[in-house]
């Protein structure tokens, strides 16, 4: 077969392969990969099921992110991952799978206020407890729409001091906590001098500087290597991460790689708009994009 023939039959067998095919298989980073690609229970649709492990997998995700159940008015999340039986369903199904539970996800804190709350900072430890009992390093803890420094700065004394208490508890557990903020990268560092743990870090999300209409990559070069846990690494819904303009997602690599960060980038939107429910083809679509870029 002439080269021009064969490269052209090769690439038409490729293009033919199933998505799975691509990020699960031939794109699998080593263990030891520099940087991981996960999703989120939550967005793929599996909040607190099982099932969202297979299909982080058939996604070809590495790792996923779960969610530690919604809050409302009970006392703590509604978490099924308190029960010894299910915690080790999951951490057999994860094994099973090669894949890793990246991170424990707080999100019903996005409608919920972290400063007012009552009992908060139990809520907090309930899930350090739960990263204890999975072995899982990191959590994340979103201030959301009313923890806002920025509309609300007169609700920081009272998020400095729960964030301190819990900072203590993760130090203690040797877990980190991951916050989201309103704030721009200057503010965070500021934020977490106040704090003053080595527990509480950035959890940081590409959406929040690109909607704020600010350098994503130079918020990154602030904040710096050690404050930064892991990363939300996708835009608004809309398009897919390989057609997002305003996202140079080769420039952020370098950016990354300049800094000497490592870790997990974990997929949280950019859905195609037309098709915001469809699971494995936004999410396919952007951990195979992702891992073309970070561990190619």
């Amino acid at each position: 077969m002439k080269r021009r023939n064969f490269l052209t039959t090769c690439a038409a067998g490729m293009v033919a392969l199933p998505l799975s095919s691509w990020a699960g298989g031939m794109l699998a980073p080593a263990k030891n990969s520099r940087y991981k690609i996960a999703v989120i229970d939550l967005m793929i649709l599996k909040r607190q099921k099982i099932s969202a492990l297979p299909l982080a997998n058939e996604i070809g995700a590495d790792g996923l992110e779960v969610d530690m159940g919604g809050l409302g008015d009970r006392p703590t999340f509604d978490n099924k991952l308190a029960d010894p039986a299910v915690r080790q369903q999951y951490l057999d199904k994860a094994k099973e799978l090669n894949l890793e539970i990246c991170s424990l996800a707080m999100t019903g804190f996005y409608a919920q206020s972290f400063a007012k709350r009552e009992g908060a900072e139990k809520m907090v430890s309930d899930c350090i407890e739960t990263m204890k009992q999975m072995g899982i390093k990191v959590a994340f803890l979103p201030l959301g729409i009313q923890g806002d420094l920025v509309k609300n700065p007169e609700l920081r004394p009272a998020v400095v001091e729960r964030l301190k208490t819990v900072g203590k508890i993760a130090e203690k557990a040797g877990v980190v906590i991951g916050i989201e903020t309103a704030l721009d990268a200057r503010g965070e560092v500021e934020l977490l001098k106040e704090i003053g743990s080595k527990s509480i870090q950035i959890y940081f999300n590409f959406s929040n500087p690109l909607e704020a209409g600010r350098d994503l990559c130079e918020e990154l070069r602030i904040l710096g290597r050690d404050r930064i846990c892991q990363i939300h690494c996708t835009d608004k819904d809309g398009v897919w991460l390989q057609n997002n303009s305003r996202l140079n997602m080769k420039k952020v690599k370098g950016t990354l790689d300049k800094m000497g960060w490592k870790g997990w980038l974990v997929i949280e939107r950019s859905r195609d708009a037309s098709k915001p429910r469809d699971v494995r083809g936004n999410f396919g679509a952007n951990t195979a994009f992702m891992k073309t870029v970070f561990q190619s």
